[in-house]
């Protein structure tokens, strides 16, 4: 980077901070769920987000949207939600001047910078699939037109984790194609008590914008600037290849596993901790960025056998297993 660039790339990355900070004026804690958010933002990426009801996954996603200077559009999931209530549907108009009728494309609500997709489970498949076309290609195909997405481009689907009556999980190919897989936890008992005396007031606090949308796309592109050494590449490349039972070193591994992470999990820990290094300032990765992003990047990537989940051993402790024993 030119040393002008450099200049105005510390003005933009400055901003992170204030972000995160106005928030904080609304969100109590969580803090290690709205980086993950931000990092998924920053590498161009969407995220899964998984929390029990009351957790304010909804108001954290609008209040970052309004933060962010980014249009923000809600699609509650249900079953009878069609592809079409997603990416919109052909109408007939007439011209009042020539009588002429003719079919418009009407615009759905993914035709925004952040979008909330609220409980994707609860909805069948193809309308899953028209969401995740969405995501994949950030454009639209409907009567043969191609109808580009706006940039930026954030989808954060949620799902509940309790209730699973009547629901349509999201099969392993599809969660793949989520960059993170975000686990909300219940608040501290101070935080708990913070959120009791902010929340049944009439104080509504004031959210500043602090980065718009062409700034945003502006820190995309750093963050695939950041530099990465070779040895932490490798050392990727080497944790997420032992993720896979066939070779892995990991007895661990070989024991709970089924399958492990594709490529496509390396690339995404890349990107990430780049994002990551981004958010605390810096223009390179450090092994904390990896160490830290390797359980949203890779929990949903790995499949546990029978054995695995009779005897309640989760993807985070695999995880952790081979972070101790694959060295960077």
């Amino acid at each position: 980077m030119e040393k002008l660039e450099l200049s105005h790339y510390k003005t933009l990355v400055a901003k992170l901070p204030l972000l995160k900070k106005e928030i904080a004026k609304v969100i109590v804690g969580q803090q290690e769920a709205i980086d993950e958010i931000l990092i998924s933002l920053l590498a161009s990426g969407h995220c899964l987000l998984e929390g029990v009801p009351g957790l304010a996954k909804t108001l954290m996603v609008k209040t970052m949207s309004e933060a962010l200077h980014m249009s923000f559009k809600r699609i509650q999931f249900t079953p009878d939600l069609m592809p079409g209530d997603i990416v919109g549907t052909e109408i007939l108009e007439e011209d009042h001047e020539t009588g002429r009728k003719f079919f418009k494309f009407n615009q759905g609500p993914i035709f925004a910078n952040v979008v909330l997709a609220d409980e994707i489970n609860r909805t069948p498949p193809k309308t899953q699939a028209a969401l995740l076309e969405a995501m994949q290609e950030k454009s639209v195909t409907y009567g043969g037109t191609n109808y580009e997405l706006p940039g930026p481009f954030l989808i954060i689907a949620t799902q509940n984790p309790i209730e699973q009556a009547g629901t349509y999980p999201l099969p392993e190919a599809q969660l793949d194609r989520f960059l993170l897989y975000i686990r909300l936890n219940y608040p501290s008992e101070q935080e708990e008590l913070d959120v009791l005396k902010g929340t049944t007031g009439s104080f509504k606090a004031h959210i500043n914008r602090v980065l718009a949308d062409t700034e945003i796309i502006e820190l995309q592109k750093l963050t695939r600037q950041v530099h990465i050494s070779d040895e932490l590449l490798q050392w990727i490349n080497r944790l997420v290849r032992a993720t896979r039972p066939d070779g892995s070193p990991s007895d661990f591994v070989k024991e709970w596993c089924d399958w492990g992470a594709g490529p496509r999990a390396g690339q995404a820990l890349v990107l990430c901790a780049k994002a990551r290094a981004v958010l605390h300032e810096r223009f390179a990765v450090i092994p904390e960025d990896i160490q830290t992003l390797a359980y949203p990047v890779i929990r949903h990537r790995i499949a546990m056998n029978f054995r695995a989940e009779a005897e309640n051993i989760s993807t985070d402790q695999v995880i952790g297993q081979l972070l101790r024993t694959v060295k960077g």
